[in-house]
């Protein structure tokens, strides 16, 4: 496929569902469509120039471009698939299903169904972005104090050699966790960003570091320091927090 400036240009060049078959055709067949079913190239094209027909007499089987394909028995348009493509190339870091449905114009739960089709195409592992109301929070992980040499122990009320993990909690949904090799707030905010839809509700503690990073989300802050664990509005950081201190459990039995 050419090289795209924009969004614009790419949209004029697959603009309507033939166009879209066409390149199909050319990228699968080249000049000369063949049967999926037996490989012959003996086949004959319905008016309706969509529908094929082998020839063969021991195959006689109908089919189109997209079958064996992600667009198969496809009820979405393939002028959206191919957008939906072509924002999720671009996007390296991904995309909401809800912000991918609000651009092509459908609802979310097909919009989740193209977005892990065409990663799966791509052979993307990368997951979709977190959304809705999602909760951040960070520990150190490194095994208990008491259970260290002297020479090995933390300073106190410090992290010594213990890692940060961030974690975030998708309210009633998915876990994402990263190890931080670096815990200043650049890096800390950059992983957030890289976790969290930016139309979500982002809830963290009162933690400075999240200061910056939460200007591009609506921030709830939970503040512990007066005993503040939980809202009216059902903010809280329990879910984080518990995913913490199961998961150190398990660390400390390692």
């Amino acid at each position: 496929m050419k090289t795209f400036k924009s969004i614009i240009d790419f949209q004029n060049e697959f603009s309507t569902e033939e166009k879209c078959r066409e390149y199909l055709e050319t990228q699968r067949w080249g000049l000369s469509p063949a049967c999926p079913f037996c490989g012959s190239v003996n086949v004959h094209r319905f008016p309706n120039n969509r529908i094929f027909k082998c020839r063969e007499k021991l195959c006689r089987s109908k089919f189109s471009v997209t079958v064996g394909t992600v667009y198969e028995n496809t009820k979405i348009p393939l002028t959206k698939w191919f957008l939906a493509t072509y924002i999720l190339s671009v996007h390296s870091k991904g995309i909401s299903s809800l912000q991918l449905a609000n651009w092509l114009g459908i609802t979310q739960k097909s919009a989740w169904h193209l977005n892990h089709r065409i990663r799966e195409m791509f052979g993307d592992n990368a997951s979709e972005l977190l959304e809705g109301i999602v909760e951040v929070d960070e520990t150190y992980v490194g095994g208990k104090e008491s259970n260290k040499h002297k020479s090995k122990k933390a300073i106190k009320n410090g992290a010594g050699k213990k890692a940060m993990v961030l974690g975030a909690v998708e309210r009633d949904g998915r876990v994402k966790v990263k190890v931080l090799d670096q815990t200043d707030s650049e890096t800390l905010g950059a992983t957030v960003e890289s976790f969290v839809s930016s139309d979500s509700i982002l809830v963290t503690d009162e933690s400075h570091a999240y200061k910056k990073v939460g200007q591009k989300y609506n921030h709830k802050k939970i503040n512990h320091r007066d005993k503040e664990y939980v809202r009216r509005e059902d903010i809280s950081v329990y879910c984080n927090e518990s995913a913490f201190r199961y998961n150190n459990r398990k660390a400390l039995t390692l």
